[in-house]
């Protein structure tokens, strides 16, 4: 008499295979974001893969280390605008030190590098209550992310000594780059595998160009066949003539041809310069910042106009999608009321000496700007008294107040203050 199995194993096992099976959908899009992508030029195309390219190098971390090095504080609003909230505890997290072992620059620029790469940026909250305490970057090589048979997203990611452990899906804290869903960031390696694998085809073209000496590939045709001990010594005489530097001397009838397209055929420079480009659109970065200037720019003639033109199409959106994702995930309901998070992207915009000068000058002639705010972007320390006071230039006035009592007092006003100035202690006597 056969034995049927038991239900209870059958059922431990369908449940197990059942929650590996669907522990991911089609359209989940953690399915494809740290996947091999195969591109139509034959190259596998990985996040890590394509950092060996110069472009890609150079684009993610001029973002990257370019946002890392903005400050960024929490604010307060007060009644008379703002402050910064150096006392509100996420201030020192976002600005000095997240956790014991990062300093915000590292962290920021960890965050931001795997946001441009692979679409989200994700980090854990380290929580004392309900108060988060600190943020620890979640190395996406390491982050395992499942579905368990319910659908619910299971977080996984190694201890020091290696074993796994499930971060609670609250403590998880996701900043998504630019998305489709409105919730999951897309990965720019994904979506332009097509671009990125030429560019490391052409890598590897010329690399092997190079490692030939420029040379194409060399073949000799001889008029008889050759025994296996004649072909053996004759690959040994040219081989070693090559190494020697000398020229082999053919004999019998021997002929010499190339196999293979000359690098000026295939236009590889060429190639690789389209590749520079193409890959710094994706990026939305300017050329002739990653060091590539063979064309004009149009963002501008002068350095100034540029970096006005980077920051506002290249660094706005992400340092928009930071701050924002602060606000939504680490302050309460009743503290976004209060407080926010900001870059200080003005020492982005610093023109030369004479520039800021003339500038500084109209916005305080203005009332615009007190001297203490502009010392305070200068980053010399503020003087108080007058200088945190507003103060316009009172000469001016409207041609209707022309001649009156005002206007006429404020005339023998100046007229006494250049007299005394001069020398002169009072007035000249009439008549």
């Amino acid at each position: 008499m056969k034995q049927r199995p038991k239900t209870g194993i059958v059922s431990r096992v369908r449940a197990a295979i059942d929650g590996w099976v669907r522990s991911f959908s089609l359209r989940d899009k953690d399915l494809y974001t740290d996947r091999e992508m195969d591109s139509e030029a034959g190259v596998d195309v990985t996040p890590k893969a394509v950092m060996q390219v110069d472009a890609v190098w150079s684009c993610v971390r001029l973002i990257s280390e370019t946002i890392a090095t903005l400050p960024l504080s929490m604010y307060e609003r007060t009644s008379v605008g703002k402050k910064i909230a150096s006392q509100h505890p996420l201030h020192f997290i976002i600005h000095d030190q997240p956790n014991s072992d990062s300093t915000a620059s590292v962290f920021w620029e960890a965050v931001v590098a795997s946001m441009l790469l692979r679409g989200n940026g994700r980090a854990e909250k380290l929580m004392v209550g309900g108060r988060v305490v600190g943020l620890m970057f979640l190395d996406p090589n390491k982050l395992v992310i499942t579905r368990n048979v319910n659908g619910k997203k299971i977080y996984q990611y190694p201890r020091a000594d290696g074993t796994p452990r499930e971060i609670p899906v609250d403590r998880i804290w996701n900043i998504p780059g630019f998305t489709l869903d409105g919730e999951t960031g897309v990965s720019v390696i994904a979506y332009g595998a097509k671009v990125f694998g030429s560019a490391m085809a052409a890598e590897r073209a010329a690399a092997r160009t190079f490692r030939n000496g420029l040379l194409q590939t060399v073949y000799y045709k001889v008029s008889t066949f050759l025994k296996p001990d004649q072909r053996k010594m004759f690959k040994a005489e040219i081989v070693g003539s090559a190494e020697r530097g000398e020229t082999p001397l053919l004999e019998g009838g021997t002929d010499v041809g190339t196999i293979g397209i000359k690098p000026s055929d295939a236009q590889l420079l060429e190639s690789r310069s389209f590749s520079v480009e193409a890959i710094c659109r994706w990026f939305r970065v300017p050329p002739w910042m990653v060091g590539h200037t063979e064309k004009s720019t149009s963002w501008g003639t002068g350095i100034e106009q540029q970096m006005i033109g980077f920051l506002t199409f290249t660094l706005a959106p992400w340092l928009k999608r930071i701050e924002q994702a602060i606000s939504k995930d680490l302050l309460t309901p009743a503290e976004r009321v209060r407080y926010y998070p900001k870059f200080a992207v003005e020492g982005l915009l610093r023109a030369d000496s004479a520039g800021r000068a003339a500038f500084f000058g109209v916005m305080v002639d203005k009332g615009i700007f007190t001297r203490d705010e502009v010392r305070e972007l200068e980053d010399m320390p503020a003087m108080g008294g007058n200088a945190a006071v507003l103060t316009v230039q009172s000469a001016m006035t409207t041609l209707d107040a022309l001649g009156q009592d005002g206007g006429a007092e404020q005339i023998n006003q100046a007229r006494a203050a250049i007299r005394a100035l001069l020398g002169f202690e009072d007035e000249p006597k009439k008549g």
